[in-house]
């Protein structure tokens, strides 16, 4: 699997595009905006955009999706009907934030907690993850060894809670009962930054490393 992040809108959110490398199709994570962007980062990977994938229903995380759906044709998976407030209220929170405006729509499929979700010859888990918002789901890759864990955790750092229907003991269960477990040497890319290994967040995270617990 071919995978690389592009930074979109103002809040400069790692989109993900993934690649499967025998037939082509493409994955994209979370496209928020700057969608001729995100178009070129598939082509330069050789992909064909075959579906969409939500970690969670934030502007900045979903708000192209509908625009790139009804170009392509594809699929809106994800995330889990928690959120469906969020994407709900997305012309709401777009016009208080001065983010650039975006139409509420409806996933083709929510997702459950223990869902797979495939492109090409690749496949996802789903593992859902609340905290951040509560309908948040981690796609994750046990044959390439990757997380895509949107804005539940970062490199030195975790989601906020302080969103409506956030919580923050919620949001550490998640991480400690749910990525931990996925092995040290799991990469992962985050809704923002840089990536890391959930090994080092272990050790160094100063909200959920093991030597601050």
């Amino acid at each position: 699997m071919k995978c690389t992040m592009v930074p979109v809108t103002a809040y400069q959110q790692n989109c993900s595009v993934l690649v499967c490398e025998k037939t082509g199709d493409a994955a994209v994570v979370d496209p928020g905006g700057d969608i001729e962007r995100i178009e070129a980062a598939i082509e330069k990977l050789g992909g064909t955009l075959k579906v969409i994938f939500l970690t969670h229903g934030h502007m900045d995380h979903c708000a192209a999706a509908d625009v790139m759906r009804k170009k392509y044709g594809v699929e809106i998976i994800g995330p889990h009907k928690e959120d469906d407030f969020w994407i709900d209220k997305l012309p709401d929170w777009c016009q208080m934030s001065g983010f650039p405006h975006a139409d509420a729509f409806t996933p083709d499929k929510w997702l459950l907690d223990g869902d797979t979700v495939s492109f090409g010859e690749e496949t996802l888990e789903v593992l859902h993850c609340p905290g951040h918002t509560p309908g948040h789901v981690v796609f994750y890759s046990p044959e390439n060894r990757l997380a895509i864990v949107g804005d539940v955790l970062f490199q030195g750092s975790i989601g906020r809670t302080d969103f409506p229907k956030g919580d923050y003991d919620t949001l550490i269960n998640s991480i400690t009962g749910k990525l931990w477990p996925l092995g040290d040497d799991v990469t992962f890319i985050p809704g923002h930054g840089p990536t890391s290994t959930f090994g080092h967040e272990r050790a160094t995270n100063p909200f959920v490393g093991s030597k601050f617990g």
